[in-house]
């Protein structure tokens, strides 16, 4: 379905030009079912590698996937329909208050479902540690990223205001991604605002840490293959080291968002944030490269036993 959403909202940007704030009304449809299609197929994926409480992890699983569908499919229904999904609190059409209403309540079962598997995951071993720990670590991180818009919004002033959908007509909103800018003055595609701080861009990057951990795991199995020295130990080391310079990643962008500030014009302060982390994840992944390559330097040069 969220497959069919994309394909759809793809041709709804090319064939309708009708626009909200500046950008096609299926930028958010697309946006959604792809983000949303590419976590449901990874969560797919770490619930095959389930040993312990297995049951739960597909039934939570499920649910996830069905509420994702839904919650997505009601975007693109009120997208098509030329209104807000996102912090539309009144809205003068009398059906796109009860679509509204189901998007916003159907948000309950994809956060505390998306918990519920990272409790499961959390609790395996499997056969290798530094894919065990990219799965642990990255859905730990993933599920920080999609809380981000709910936690870090507390106490940021969101006044209520008026915007016009598709059709002209004044939908009352509040609320809204931007920190000390309106929503809809931003880069193209994700709309992330130039002119002040946006929530969108730590969540985008925690609710990806799965992904990017995944892949630094397959990455290092591939290096393994090369270098000798990437046993499986190391390879877990530096999956870990990976996890703190992402982590250190999301908290830089998350503090820049709260502040107001834009992600494409920081300050002297910002940048510090951003260096400390990866100064100390470079220095750290350096110190275990080494450490690995020495100790098999002194494995190779053991005299063979008869």
């Amino acid at each position: 379905m969220l497959a069919g959403l994309m394909i759809l909202s793809g041709i709804g940007m090319i064939v309708d030009d009708r626009v909200l704030l500046g950008e096609s009304i299926w930028t958010k449809p697309l946006k959604f079912s792809v983000a949303f299609g590419l976590y449901t197929v990874t969560l797919a994926w770490l619930l095959t590698n389930l040993v312990k409480a297995a049951r739960v992890g597909w039934w939570m699983g499920s649910v996830f996937a069905l509420f994702a569908a839904i919650e997505v499919g009601l975007i693109a229904i009120i997208a098509g329909r030329g209104s807000f999904s996102h912090f539309n609190i009144g809205d003068p059409d009398p059906l796109n208050r009860v679509l509204v209403t189901l998007f916003q309540n159907g948000v309950p079962a994809i956060f505390f479902s998306n918990l519920a598997i990272a409790i499961v995951v959390l609790i395996q071993r499997t056969c290798d540690k530094a894919l065990s720990r990219a799965m642990r670590t990255g859905i730990v991180i993933s599920t920080i990223g999609t809380t981000i818009p709910l936690w870090l919004g507390i106490g940021v002033d969101a006044p209520e205001r008026t915007a016009r959908n598709a059709a002209g007509a004044e939908v009352r909103l509040l609320g809204g991604h931007g920190i000390g800018d309106p929503d809809g003055t931003g880069m193209p595609f994700t709309n992330w605002s130039t002119t002040g701080g946006d929530l969108r861009v730590p969540h985008f990057i925690g609710m990806h840490g799965i992904h990017a951990l995944l892949l630094i795991a397959a990455l290092l199995v591939a290096l393994a293959v090369r270098f000798r020295w990437m046993h499986t130990s190391t390879r877990a080391q530096l999956v870990t080291i990976a996890a703190f310079g992402y982590s250190g990643l999301l908290v830089a962008t998350a503090w820049q968002a709260r502040r107001g500030q834009s992600l494409v014009d920081p300050d002297a302060v910002t940048l510090g944030m951003f260096a400390v982390p990866a100064l100390i994840t470079v220095a750290a992944a350096v110190l275990v490269i080494r450490a690995a390559k020495r100790r098999s330097v002194a494995l190779d040069e053991l005299p063979d036993r008869p």
